[in-house]
């Protein structure tokens, strides 16, 4: 059953709590924007596709989107820079909605920051463990956005829009992650096998992404995220280096399922959800 975000009287600890919250979300932002300015290759030294000898460039393996995927990044940083803002407005700050996810979304710039100073340092294997506590945090996120009803289209674009995005392009981002240290561990499939192992990789994506679109009441967002990053693996192995046929179509059909269940689950959700 979701809560409704009917506002309550604030007691003065809870209004301290409230403060409380919001500033961390504030600063943990502050944390996230250097973070992405360090993975960026701003500050000096080189971008994220540069560290770690390569391992995460758009050629490295065959589950590397190409290079203009990772472009989402800028529109998920901007929704993260509104929801900070936002999440002070005098009509905002004790909403239940942040109470419930506020240190979730703290948590989660934290980590963002985290995977990219891991990654520029070139440990690959706590990469891993960096980017799977992000997408769990991300996960119990939408969670709970599920469970609050929202109180209206600003809740549902920025919240939803945002961290919907953000969730389901970390899923992807994760599992090429993973077998961008699996490779660069030596764990390299026979030639004839690798584009079966990739093939294999993407069906688990779909299966994080059919969890997500229902663990989030579907949120179009997700679907929306992840069909963007599986169609730019699609392009990189159809115009680049590694090539690979059946990694291109498998990516393919995968984005397309995505992309119905997506809007499958977005109609279901509407349809199921009372009249005001």
């Amino acid at each position: 059953m979701s809560h409704a975000t009917t506002a309550q009287p604030v007691t003065a600890v809870d209004g301290r709590r409230d403060i409380l919250r919001a500033a961390v979300v504030t600063v943990s932002e502050v944390a996230c924007l250097f973070g992405s300015l360090v993975g960026a290759g701003v500050l000096g030294g080189p971008p994220v596709a540069q560290a770690a000898g390569g391992a995460l460039s758009a050629d490295a393996t065959l589950i590397a989107p190409a290079g203009p995927a990772f472009g989402i990044w800028s529109v998920i940083y901007l929704g993260l820079a509104i929801y900070t803002v936002w999440q002070w407005l005098p009509g905002q700050l004790h909403a239940p909605l942040h109470r419930r996810i506020g240190w979730l979304v703290a948590a989660s710039m934290l980590l963002n920051a985290a995977w990219l100073l891991v990654v520029r340092a070139g440990w690959l294997a706590a990469s891993v463990v960096v980017i799977v506590a992000l997408v769990v945090v991300l996960g119990l996120l939408i969670g709970r956005r599920a469970r609050t009803r929202a109180g209206g289209v600003l809740d549902a674009v920025i919240v939803d829009g945002t961290f919907g995005l953000y969730v389901g392009w970390v899923s992807v981002a994760t599992c090429a992650n993973i077998t961008a240290a699996l490779v660069a561990g030596g764990v390299t499939p026979e030639p004839g096998l690798a584009g079966a192992a990739a093939v294999l990789v993407l069906l688990v994506a779909l299966g994080i992404g059919l969890l997500l679109i229902a663990r989030s009441n579907g949120n179009p967002a997700i679907p929306a995220a992840m069909a963007w990053g599986i169609s730019w693996i699609a392009v990189g192995r159809l115009t680049g280096e590694p090539a690979s046929t059946i990694t291109a179509v498998a990516a393919i059909v995968v984005a397309a399922v995505l992309v119905v269940a997506g809007v499958l689950g977005f109609v279901r959700a509407r349809r199921a959800t009372p009249s005001a």
